[in-house]
């Protein structure tokens, strides 16, 4: 292969970069008369020997790519190279054989795609929730986002999609994408005779983005998001206990910081570099989208309500009423009982903390105490001494 390509009239650099190795082995291949043979040393070999059922595991549990086992094994101690860990790791892969297909490159700013990923369940508020991973990759530069939700409603994913918008620092002119309910909700073919959810069409038209959708049975026209919702989940996701939603988004934004700063195996350049070549179209202050969340809610006896990990106070003579929590795009939270907005508190971030406003609990004591008096000041029952006389 080398060969071939230098005969094709790549230089050394080139085929270095497309094959992922040193120029210094494309020189000695290409001077070599004779396939090289490998030999592993006892040395070599020792290095990783320890770690071997630790690999196994991994490979076994979770089918974890070469890299987040090496990842996984320097963290145990271990001080061998990826490619040793990569060669052992593929006597364990549990990976099936692939049919070859064809891959669509293109060009800068011409294209963005997005899907889902299923990722299992998660413990939210007491309930066991199904958890997924909405995900946009920039076709170009191969810039990710991610992002973990259980709500999957089409209020949700347009938030989601503009939070990518928002990371990405712009928005490509043309998004594909396959068939997702919240985009689609009657597939034809052509695409151009489907029926498109109205919110998606409105968001679309607001922004002057160009929605497709992708062939039926052609999945790998948008194999860039689906190869990613893959990498997610065997780089990221897998091998990881989950503590709360909030937690895992925060653990993906720093594991997005370290992959969109990273050389690109396909490229071969660095992804965040790439991203300036992309000609996104830029999201005026003008040009937000205001978009609305709902959710039910019970107000606690303390006078509280459970919103993202953390807890938000209500006034307190509303406890242990039903409540309509609603995130209006802006990071504001409006809580309403009866169609009457009774408190409102700017979204928090992280988890386990509480926005309390004073107000709230004012006169909360003195009715506890005015409770307690009618209680214990009610009329008592008079009765003859003669009676404990007896007794």
């Amino acid at each position: 292969m080398i060969r071939e390509m230098h005969r094709s009239g790549m230089s050394i650099s080139e085929i270095s970069r497309k094959l992922g190795i040193d120029r210094k082995t494309v020189r000695k291949y290409l001077k070599s008369d004779n396939v090289p043979k490998y030999t592993n040393t006892r040395e070599r070999n020792s290095k990783i020997e320890p770690f071997l059922p630790t690999v196994k595991e991994l490979m076994s549990k979770y089918n974890l790519s070469a890299v987040r086992i090496h990842e996984d094994l320097v963290g145990r101690g271990f001080n061998g190279s990826y490619s040793l860990v990569k060669r052992y790791a593929r006597l364990y892969r549990n990976d099936r054989a692939l049919k070859a297909v064809y891959r669509f490159e293109t060009k800068p700013g011409e294209q963005s795609q997005v899907d889902f990923g299923e990722f299992g369940y998660i413990e939210m508020d007491g309930k066991r929730m199904k958890l997924y991973a909405f995900s946009m990759i920039l076709g170009y530069s191969r810039m990710r986002y991610v992002e973990f939700t259980t709500d999957i409603s089409t209020a949700n994913v347009i938030k989601m999609q503009i939070n990518a918008f928002n990371y990405f620092g712009g928005y490509i002119s043309t998004i594909l994408y396959g068939n997702l309910k919240q985009v689609i909700t009657e597939r034809k073919i052509p695409s151009s005779k489907s029926n498109f959810n109205k919110r998606f069409m409105d968001l679309a038209e607001h922004y002057g983005f160009y929605q497709r959708l992708c062939y039926p049975y052609r999945a790998q026209k948008k194999g860039k998001i689906e190869n990613t919702i893959k990498f997610i989940r065997n780089n990221f996701f897998a091998g990881r206990e989950l503590y709360s939603l909030q937690d895992l988004n925060n653990l993906s934004a720093e594991w997005l910081k370290k992959v969109n700063s990273s050389i690109n195996r396909t490229t071969g350049r660095i992804t965040r570099e790439m991203l300036n070549e992309e000609k996104l179209m830029s999201i005026p202050e003008t040009l937000k989208y205001g978009i609305s969340l709902s959710e039910t809610r019970n107000i606690s006896r303390d006078c509280y309500v459970s919103y993202k990990g953390n807890r938000h106070s209500v006034p307190w003579k509303y406890a242990g009423r039903i409540a309509i929590l609603t995130e209006d795009g802006h990071d504001n939270l409006k809580i309403t009982v009866d169609n009457e907005i009774v408190a409102e508190h700017i979204i928090l971030t992280g988890t386990g903390r509480i926005s309390r406003k004073k107000e709230h609990f004012e006169g909360l004591l003195k009715n506890i105490r005015d409770e307690n008096i009618m209680k214990f000041s009610q009329d008592v029952e008079k009765r003859d001494l003669r009676k404990y006389e007896v007794i």
